[in-house]
């Protein structure tokens, strides 16, 4: 089968074929029926959901104006501001915290545009993994199959889209937790440029590192949907101060443009299982004149990324390591107390590189305007697994998920996480990686792609 698309629901909502609320009653059962076994909500917003779709059918039925995602369910990782709902970050100390008095910025703008926010979904404690196996509230479940992980650190949301649970969510990327569980999961993702996207009430991880953006089944979806959350916000977010021309309604004219491909092999191949290489192979193959390209700080880049995250992550987590230890996921605490052990020098280094490995990265934009590589080393491992072979060597799995993605977001640039059709199979994703600004690039390379049926977003086999 193949679930409705965001661009669907909006449109068949606008036109009055079908009602905001059967749309929404129709999701919140679905998440009763299936989400047991797949475990990617951590709330759902039942009551909201109800009244916020009467109010979409009632402007409709008066003529007023709705906006581009109406009707439409969403639902975003519950490290978002939701008002009156708790935002848990994945963990057991915020249980406890005040309640948000309003929605995060981008949940606004969801809403605004006439989205139903139905809930919050599942992570890993504090956005520290690649896995959403939380010590708290279980296991996100891969849709593709239940016994693996859903990737992580933005799990719920990947698992959710792939499940058909709901079309469009929203997630969190430090070092790849909305590239990986795309990949994993077989569904689109946005890692948009670093400051692109406000980040105003969302729960912080690694401030010089934090990104937040989509997931959807298709490249138009992802493109409304980027468009809908952009847009300063110099109030809430002060690095939010640049917009972008909108993507809807030019896609196409984007796709016919001629584009400079280029491969990374090196780093970005190391140890990747044959599955992920093929994949990559493909695309490349589809890509006009692809050529191979090499960046030789992506390495140091990786460990530089590892530095920032924990440090960072071990400031901002100080006073709770000091008197809740206990209350973390052993997994998250353990990374957490050995950052804030590390020196500042090691911080004050690690930023240093990133303005050597931006200027490399600038030299091979001059060369190609889109960069291909793996999103992550494997397909999705079974829940628990502890390691995995790397080049025949044994590593962590935790650690090691995010290789291909961390140089990538250690200097902020756009990618568009595109899942490689493998129809029946597990799935793997490519990252489209363009220079800073320009989403518009990988968008472009996505949709063609996508067009000629390289990449594509599959149901679940035997989806309900």
């Amino acid at each position: 089968m193949s679930f409705p698309s965001v661009v669907e629901i909006a449109g068949e909502v606008r036109a009055g074929r079908v009602t905001a609320r059967s749309v929404t009653e129709a999701t919140l059962s679905r998440i009763q029926r299936l989400d047991g076994g797949i475990n990617a909500f951590t709330a759902v917003t039942h009551a909201r959901a109800l009244v916020a779709a009467d109010a979409v059918d009632a402007d409709l039925a008066a003529g007023r104006p709705v906006g581009p995602l109406a009707g439409v369910p969403v639902a975003v990782k519950n490290l978002f501001d939701i008002e009156d709902l708790p935002t848990l970050a994945g963990s057991k100390i915020r249980r406890d915290a005040a309640t948000p008095s309003r929605d995060a910025t981008l949940v606004r703008r969801l809403t605004a545009a006439g989205a139903i926010l139905v809930g919050a979904l599942n992570m890993d404690e504090f956005a520290y993994g690649f896995v959403t196996e939380n010590a708290h509230d279980g296991p996100a479940r891969n849709p593709h199959d239940p016994s693996r992980i859903a990737g992580g650190s933005s799990g719920g949301s990947a698992a959710a889209v792939a499940a058909g649970l709901v079309p469009l969510t929203l997630g969190s990327d430090t070092n790849g937790s909305i590239r990986i569980p795309a990949s994993l999961c077989g569904v689109f993702g946005l890692k948009p440029t670093y400051g692109r996207l406000s980040r105003q009430g969302v729960f912080p991880f690694v401030e010089s590192l934090d990104h937040v953006g989509p997931f959807a089944r298709s490249v138009e979806d992802l493109a409304l949907a980027y468009d809908v959350l952009q847009g300063p916000d110099p109030e809430g977010d002060a690095l939010c101060v640049r917009a972008a021309e909108p993507l809807s309604g030019r896609l196409e004219d984007l796709a016919e443009r001629p584009l400079r491909v280029g491969v990374l092999g090196g780093w970005f191949q190391q140890g990747a299982f044959p599955e992920v290489l093929d994949a990559l192979g493909r695309v490349a193959d589809a890509c006009a004149d692809a050529a191979p390209v090499e960046l030789a700080g992506a390495q140091a880049a990786r460990a530089a990324a590892f530095c920032l995250t924990a440090f960072e992550g071990g400031e901002l987590h100080r006073d709770d390591l000091a008197s809740r230890a206990l209350d973390y996921d052993p997994a998250v605490r353990d990374r957490l107390l050995a950052g804030a052990l590390l020196p500042k020098g090691v911080h004050q280094a690690a930023r240093r590189f990133r303005t050597i490995f931006r200027d490399e990265v600038r030299e091979a934009f001059q060369r190609f305007d889109i960069l291909l590589a793996p999103s992550s080393v494997c397909p999705a491992p079974p829940i628990g697994q502890a390691t995995m072979e790397m080049d025949g060597v044994p590593v962590s799995v935790r650690k090691n998920l995010g290789a291909f993605t961390q140089p990538i977001s250690f200097i902020g640039l756009p990618v568009v996480a595109a899942p490689v059709s493998r129809p029946g199979q597990l799935p793997v994703g490519v990252q489209i990686i363009a220079p800073p600004w320009r989403e518009d690039l990988a968008f472009a390379a996505a949709l063609r792609l996508q067009r000629d049926g390289v990449v594509a977003a599959h149901p679940p086999k035997g989806a309900p």
